[in-house]
């Protein structure tokens, strides 16, 4: 049960640190889905599983885009040799990634990546704010810290965005210690998905307090799931896509 405490210990911490900037972000979420836009949230490696945890998913936001390197091949015609362990480091495909996208003046972004110093993540970032897009980053402030950018600018994810949802992560990610040295027990993933998750319900509460239906996908798994979940998307024609 140590990991297990451990985590529990770490999201407890998360969620009453970042209470704060977690409402912030979610009144950034608000303010784009009543203008008519949509979340668009990217990561890569192990942060593309809190993309998913926030867009097209049961319980989650219809308006929203996941954004990822894959993109380049499944949108770009790029072939699929080009996804290599090293892309993520190369900001030179963060403008392609968003050309690719199906992205309005109105969206907002979630960028999400423990470390926060990776070329495309930092320069997806500085392409987002140059064109005047809210920008949310679920990173580790301590890793992230300790770390020297591998962008040309040697910005990180945390300077360039509005709201900065730490996870708790400490350096390295893993929190238990091996006798002979180094870590294991990876926490970023629960932590990040829990940030992610609680952005969401909180920005759907303030559009329910508003007196708003919020656009919210039903599980495809229960009955008139599927229906629910077409009659929603329609809405948002040409501006969502639901590839692999």
């Amino acid at each position: 049960m140590t990991y297990a405490s451990k985590v529990l210990d770490l999201a407890r911490q998360v969620a009453e640190s970042q209470a704060g900037p977690v409402g912030e972000a979610a009144a950034l979420l608000v303010a784009a889905i009543r203008a008519g836009g949509v979340v668009n949230a990217f990561g890569s490696g192990h942060s593309e599983a809190i993309a998913m945890e926030i867009a097209g998913r049961a319980g989650g936001l219809v308006p929203s885009n996941r954004l990822t390197p894959r993109d380049l091949v499944l949108y770009g015609g790029k072939p699929p040799s080009v996804l290599t362990s090293e892309l993520e480091r190369d900001p030179a495909v963060a403008q392609e990634i968003y050309d690719l996208a199906p992205v309005a003046p109105e969206d907002v972004f979630v960028l999400v990546s423990s470390s926060g110093v990776n070329g495309t993540v930092v320069e997806l970032a500085r392409i987002v704010k140059d064109r005047g897009h809210p920008l949310i980053a679920i990173t580790s402030v301590e890793h992230s810290t300790r770390m020297t950018s591998r962008h040309p600018s040697g910005r990180k994810l945390l300077d360039l965005a509005d709201v900065v949802l730490d996870n708790g992560a400490p350096y390295g990610d893993a929190v238990l210690e091996l006798p002979g040295g180094g870590s294991y027990g990876a926490v970023s993933t629960i932590t990040s998905a829990l940030l992610a998750q609680m952005v969401v319900t909180e920005a759907v509460d303030e559009l329910v307090a508003l007196g708003e239906t919020p656009p919210i996908y039903l599980s495809a798994n229960v009955a008139g799931g599927d229906e629910h979940n077409k009659a929603l998307e329609s809405r948002y024609a040409g501006r969502i896509r639901r590839g692999s």
